[in-house]
């Protein structure tokens, strides 16, 4: 049965021999090692039998030795089938054509569904789709992948929460959730504020509760800034009673103090650097696994050094996604820039690079006044720099306050 199957797929003929003894013909076959299946003897002197298209010339040969008269019948196997399908080139053509226009269709998007918001939003959403291009007749590979489409609708439609896209076949579905404003001020309990980290009080903005120590105050990591008890302060209490504080408080304020850092640092003398230059080119490929075909942008790009980045898509057949895809790859130039810097230059670039690990480290609200370098040496092309920076910052951290303490 296998060896039939593979007969269908190079192609076989039916050959009726003519002659006393037909299928003595046959036998000479198997002698001379041609295959032959499905012999049949339909007349006395005429037999009939299947064989390979690749074996008819060895047929040939054989028969001039013989008294035999043949004849070729049917022709069955794809190759006859391909070769006469090939024949009908109307039929062939409105064929592929078909194929191509379900294709066509298959990739376009037809209808855009909105759920889970209020009529009004969803009148907002359909605007905002339709500005980024996402309407009925829009060609789907034009579009952005839906994660970029939910990161805009949630940056130009304030009133959702979550948006979900969800594209299946040749319909984009979308489910948002609106955005409920709660207002609501969290009261905290009674609370102290203690010193986060070392430093000298530099100024004090105490909202509430008892400021505990005073402006060019040294502080340790613990130490108490702003009591939430306001019957700790002595003074308080000699005032008048109409003046007189009493009770718990969540203690609020900001301490400004000036603190110290050690920071270390390591530059290279060459600097390394790579930018785009803005020169482009576009590719595309259809993708079949990890075989590709270029069906546009063929050959090699002129840039010297490149940034690749590739987007696929798939191509639809109806709902149902096709093992091939639209495989669109840009391709943008990109210069390296090799730069020395003398000893004064990394020591300056490694300052730099300190301050801005050390604001990233602090917060944007902490100010750096000054740097000193402790210590810097050269090794392997590198200078290592030993910093002691001196910085502005709120130093507050809340510490629960108990009744009774």
């Amino acid at each position: 049965m296998k060896y039939i199957q593979e007969s269908a797929l190079t192609g076989y003929v039916t050959i009726a021999v003519t002659g006393e003894k037909p299928e003595l013909f046959f036998q000479h076959c198997t002698s001379y090692g041609i295959r032959v299946w499905d012999v049949r003897k339909t007349k006395n002197d005429v037999c009939e039998g299947n064989i390979k298209v690749s074996d008819i010339k060895q047929i040939k040969q054989l028969r001039r030795r013989t008294q035999y008269k043949i004849r070729f019948k049917q022709r069955k196997g794809y190759p006859f089938f391909i070769r006469k399908l090939l024949g009908k080139k109307e039929l062939l053509l409105g064929f592929f054509l078909s194929i191509l226009l379900i294709l066509f269709l298959s990739n376009i998007l037809w209808e855009v569904k909105i759920t889970g918001v209020p009529k009004d939003i969803e009148e907002k959403i359909n605007k905002q789709l339709n500005q980024y291009g996402i309407h009925p007749g829009t060609w789907i590979f034009s579009l952005e992948s839906p994660k970029e489409i939910q990161q805009q609708l949630l940056d130009d439609v304030p009133e959702l929460l979550w948006v979900g896209i969800d594209q299946k076949g040749t319909t984009f579905y979308l489910e948002g959730v609106e955005k409920v404003v709660v207002k609501e001020e969290e009261t905290p309990g009674p609370r102290n504020l203690i010193a986060s980290k070392k430093g000298i009080i530099k100024n004090m903005y105490v909202t509430k509760g008892v400021p505990q120590v005073h402006v060019n105050d040294y502080v340790e990591p613990g130490d108490l800034l702003v009591s939430g008890n306001m019957g700790v302060n002595e003074e308080a209490e000699r005032e008048d009673d109409e003046h007189k504080q009493v009770g718990y408080v969540a203690a609020d304020g900001e301490i400004m103090a000036t603190t110290w850092y050690e920071v270390k640092v390591s530059v290279p003398l060459q600097a390394n650097t790579e930018q785009l230059t803005g020169n482009q080119e576009k590719k595309f490929h259809l993708g079949f696994g990890d075989f590709r075909v270029p069906i546009w942008g063929f050959g090699s790009t002129e840039f010297e050094n490149t940034h690749r980045e590739i987007s696929e898509e798939p191509i639809r057949f109806f709902k149902w996604e096709l093992p091939v895809k639209l495989i669109e790859t840009l391709v943008s130039e990109k210069t390296y820039d090799k730069q020395k810097r003398t000893k004064n230059e990394a020591v300056e670039a490694g300052i730099n690079q300190a301050k801005e690990e050390l604001r990233l480290r602090l917060g944007p609200k902490a100010r750096i006044v000054s740097e000193k370098v402790l210590h810097e040496s050269l090794e392997n092309g590198k200078v290592k720099l030993n910093l002691y920076m001196t910085v502005e910052e709120n130093i507050v951290e809340t510490q629960p306050l108990r009744q009774g303490d």
